[in-house]
C-alpha cells in the first residue's frame, strides 16, 4: 500500500509513541526520513536512531529511540509537540526572511533547501529558505 505522505506518518508514529511512553518507535525508512531524524538528534529531541535491514532487504527500517526527563512517574518526554507544515495538497514555502520562529525559539522547524534538510537556525544562518516541512517543539 502507497502513502501519501510518509513525512505525516512518521510524525503521527513519533506522536503516538511519546503519548503512549514508547522508547523505540520503528517506520519504513528513506533519506528524508533519515534527515529529519538526524535533526531531531542534533537538536536534542531524540536519543538516537538507526536504519536497519528489514524483513524483505530491499526495504530498510528506521528506528528512533525517544528522549525523556525525569524518573520513573515524573517522566516526560522532550518532546511536546509535532506540526506537519507543508502538505502534498498546499505546500507551504519561505523566504530566508521569513522562516518561522517556533515558541520563540524553543522548537525548530524542519526546512527542505536547495542545500538540503536543514533546521530554521541553520537555514537562516546559511541565508536560505525552502520548503517547511514542520515544527517540533
Amino acid at each position: 500500500m502507497s502513502m501519501t505522505d510518509p513525512i505525516a506518518d512518521m510524525l503521527t508514529r513519533l506522536r503516538n509513541a511519546v503519548m503512549a511512553g514508547h522508547t523505540l518507535v520503528a517506520m519504513p525508512s528513506s533519506n528524508l526520513k533519515a534527515a529529519i531524524a538526524q535533526i531531531l538528534k542534533e537538536e536534542g529531541f531524540v536519543e538516537s536512531f538507526e536504519i536497519v535491514e528489514g524483513e524483505i532487504p530491499a526495504f530498510k527500517i528506521l528506528r528512533v529511540n525517544l528522549k525523556y526527563l525525569g524518573d520513573r512517574r515524573e517522566r516526560r518526554s522532550v518532546i511536546s509537540g509535532l506540526e506537519r507544515v507543508s502538505k502534498p495538497g498546499r505546500r507551504v514555502y519561505a523566504k530566508r526572511t521569513e522562516i518561522p520562529w517556533v515558541l520563540s525559539g524553543l522548537g525548530i522547524a524542519i526546512l527542505s533547501t536547495p542545500r538540503g534538510v536543514m533546521s530554521g537556525q541553520r537555514a537562516r544562518q546559511m541565508g536560505v529558505g525552502g520548503e517547511i516541512l514542520c515544527k517540533v517543539w
